[in-house]
């Protein structure tokens, strides 16, 4: 006679189309378990292109010098951030650089804030050509993700500020999306967005002619700073945090 295993020792079940709802569920209170663990109050998150290089890899002989200055930009930004971030961050930690996990800007962004000794979040995505979270993240906070939307949660609801470097498809989907989140009042916390890169983001989106075809009202250009200094991206975000969260810390979840 087969003895029939307990439901959650059942490996079969829980990877069948059945225990999706389980496997969604674990995704979730894993991650929030963890950020409660090493008391992550909240996020800076930033976004960008996986395939930006830095100066020193000697592997890539077709460095794209913009491309390359975007990854020194979003190190130098994170470490910016996180030197900041510690004076808020005695007994829990505040505004702690998260990113995507993988390489280019993520990675740039892990660095910078290892190199101002401080934490930083890695959220990797299970992918079918294998992408191995970077060596920069905090062990600890190195996670991995199989469901997207469950990877955006946690990339856009403890998050703080949002810092969107160039990128592709990936970059511009979550763009899309948390000013879509924005714009409808879904975000209703301070979320200030900074695009850095005004020749990129300007050839790739024509937000004016979105306004001239009535698409987007004018105001709603308000939702977002283009800017091509770190230095701006810095002060407008840490200004707006420290007015409107210091003294207001929400839960993660």
């Amino acid at each position: 006679m087969n003895k029939q295993k307990e439901a959650f020792k059942d490996k079969k079940f829980l990877e069948s189309p059945e225990g999706r709802s389980i496997r969604i569920l674990a995704e979730y209170e894993k991650v929030k378990s963890i950020f409660e663990i090493h008391k992550i109050i909240d996020t800076i998150t930033f976004f960008g292109s996986a395939r930006i290089k830095p100066k020193e890899d000697n592997n890539n002989n077709n460095l794209n010098d913009e491309n390359t200055e975007c990854y020194e930009q979003a190190r130098k930004l994170a470490f910016k951030f996180t030197k900041w971030a510690k004076e808020y961050s005695k007994d829990h930690n505040r505004f702690v650089i998260a990113t995507g996990g993988g390489p280019g800007i993520m990675e740039a962004a892990n660095r910078g804030a290892l190199e101002a000794e401080g934490k930083s979040i890695g959220l990797g995505i299970k992918l079918p050509e294998e992408q191995k979270n970077n060596k920069y993240i905090t062990p600890e906070l190195s996670l991995q993700f199989y469901y997207f939307f469950m990877r955006k949660f946690f990339m856009v609801q403890p998050a703080k500020a949002t810092v969107m470097f160039p990128g592709g498809f990936g970059t511009l989907d979550e763009l899309t999306e948390i000013l879509t989140l924005k714009q409808t009042g879904k975000i209703q916390k301070p979320m200030p967005i900074v695009l850095i890169g005004k020749k990129f983001w300007n050839t790739t989106i024509n937000f004016n002619y979105l306004v001239e075809r009535s698409m987007i009202k004018k105001e709603d250009l308000n939702l977002f700073l283009i800017t091509d200094h770190i230095d701006q991206a810095f002060d407008f975000i840490s200004c707006i945090l420290r007015d409107q969260c210091v003294d207001n810390p929400e839960a993660v979840i």
